[in-house]
């Protein structure tokens, strides 16, 4: 495949990731629209807010599934090239199309679901390891905004420590600054010490 069409998987990402499935799955399912109650993230965790546990799974699956499939659909035409600037820059097209989608005026989630789905499509060891942080943290410390925050600093230290330093590991540095630039309100509040706990009922954005 010529230069010139792999760089279409770029575009190609982010219109894939630009697709909100918090909002899709609240349609399909008669709930309120994500942006108008609890947080207006349109993530999983503030689906969760309705009640609907149902929904707040598919949407959780829906999202990182979409940043599974973005790249493996690059990765199956594009051939691996450590070097290659391609594949990292469809891996942030696509965490960039949750965060800001075209089709939902820009108004995206924090990324968490998506990044998962994005590292594991790039190597379902790295993605483990991410998510297995992710878990010790919210298990232990019982905040997932902070299970998120500590797994994106620890997510581009796992790649290097797997494959070195290669563009990717500069890929998902970027999308972990991202994640936690998306995470501000978070950090003010575990800093305050008012950030919501796993399974506690509070009004406050997780």
């Amino acid at each position: 495949m010529s230069d010139s069409i792999q760089w279409l998987f770029i575009p190609i990402a982010y219109f894939i990731s630009s697709v909100s499935f918090a909002v899709v799955v609240s349609k399909v399912m008669s709930l309120p629209d994500p942006h108008s109650y609890g947080s207006g993230n349109p993530g999983a965790t503030n689906v969760l807010r309705t009640g609907n546990k149902l929904a707040a799974l598919l949407t959780l699956i829906g999202d990182a599934l979409k940043g599974y499939v973005a790249v493996t659909l690059a990765r199956a035409f594009i051939p691996v090239d450590l070097g290659s600037w391609v594949l990292p820059m469809v891996a942030v097209a696509a965490f960039v199309g949750h965060l800001y989608p075209i089709f939902h005026r820009f108004k995206g989630g924090k990324g968490v679901a998506t990044a998962l789905g994005i590292l594991l499509a790039i190597n379902w060891v790295l993605g483990v390891m991410t998510l297995s942080t992710w878990l010790i943290v919210a298990v232990f410390m019982r905040y997932s905004s902070l299970a998120a925050l500590i797994a994106a600093l620890f997510a581009p230290l796992y790649f290097i420590f797997l494959f070195g330093i290669q563009p990717m590991a500069l890929a998902i540095a970027i999308m972990s600054a991202l994640l936690i630039w998306r995470h501000q309100s978070n950090i003010v509040n575990l800093l305050n010490g008012t950030e919501t706990r796993l399974g506690s009922k509070s009004k406050k954005e997780e």
